[in-house]
């Protein structure tokens, strides 16, 4: 739901310097200088860990002393920025910074542009949307706003992770190469909230409150982060050649016309394979098991009119 544009005269603008490649930094001291040139007060903050940088985005949030709350950086910092304004009445402005910017795809909101980034956050016009809720067998939980994925894709991030050499991208390949010699079927059991449970062998099951993840592979082509559901998809274990010719349809979306492809929608699923982990917006959630739930209204966001 969108609403009207509001008064936006003091924001708290959080960077993560070390976020994004180093890319953030920058982004942000334009996109600082835009909104004080429109008229707008920032408070620059900085977190040196993505731990200081929560605690500050809280404390921004709870304080009461600004009309939103703006993260500068990827898909991971815009994560962390979720955590601290979803169920407040502080909308959550973003100025993408990132390699993948997936939240920015969903939104519409401007890559590669803070100035145009900022207008936006300047505007005021913000939109009411849904959000997943992850929650470990531990009780712990934490919000995510794109998709949340485990599987082969969940392997690579968690290789990636554990790899030293080389930096960058490069490190990511590496993992996918990796993990896709590496590659077997997984044991699945996703029960659904209609009690309907999937019991099989697969190579990743995705839950998506927007449509892409990885820098737009539509993984969930139809999901709509306002309609109170949650998009899953299922990809069957199959061949590593076919599977070489499938990822490419992912980023038309046309994967899931294919017989390997299945999909649900759900309010709420339950996930389970074991030695599993998940990840959602490409930061690490939880190992296997694990609830996940949609909340329908949970952000208010900045995004254009």
């Amino acid at each position: 739901m969108n609403q009207p544009g509001g008064a936006i005269r003091r924001v708290v603008l959080l960077t993560n310097p070390a976020a994004a490649a180093g890319h953030a930094e920058p982004a942000a001291r334009r996109a600082t200088a835009r909104l004080r040139a429109l008229g707008v007060e920032v408070e620059e903050q900085a977190g040196a860990s993505a731990e200081e940088s929560l605690r500050l985005a809280r404390a921004a949030v709870s304080s009461g002393s600004c009309d939103a709350l703006v993260v500068v950086g990827g898909d991971g910092m815009i994560n962390l920025g979720l955590q601290a304004a979803a169920g407040s009445d502080v909308p959550l402005g973003v100025v993408p910074a990132g390699t993948g910017n997936d939240h920015a795809r969903a939104y519409n909101l401007p890559r590669d542009a803070p100035e145009a980034a900022a207008d936006v956050v300047a505007a005021g016009h913000t939109r009411s949307v849904d959000l997943g809720r992850v929650t470990a067998s531990d009780g712990s939980s934490h919000w995510f706003g794109s998709v949340l994925a485990s599987g082969f894709d969940s392997l690579v991030s968690d290789r990636t992770n554990r790899l030293r050499w080389p930096r960058g991208r490069m490190r990511y390949n590496l993992a996918i190469l990796v993990e896709f010699a590496n590659l077997r079927p997984l044991p699945f059991r996703v029960t659904l909230a209609d009690g309907t449970v999937i019991e099989r062998d697969l190579t990743l099951a995705a839950v998506g409150n927007t449509s892409s993840y990885g820098g737009g592979m539509l993984i969930c082509p139809s999901a709509d982060p306002a309609d109170g559901l949650l998009d899953l998809t299922l990809v069957s274990a199959m061949p590593r050649l076919r599977i070489a010719r499938f990822f490419p349809t992912l980023f038309k979306g046309t994967h899931v016309e294919r017989p390997e492809v299945t999909t649900h929608r759900t309010a709420s699923l339950r996930i389970e394979s074991p030695g599993i982990t998940a990840y959602a917006d490409g930061e690490f959630m939880a190992a296997l098991p694990v609830d996940v739930t949609v909340v329908p209204g949970a952000l208010h966001l900045l995004a254009p009119a």
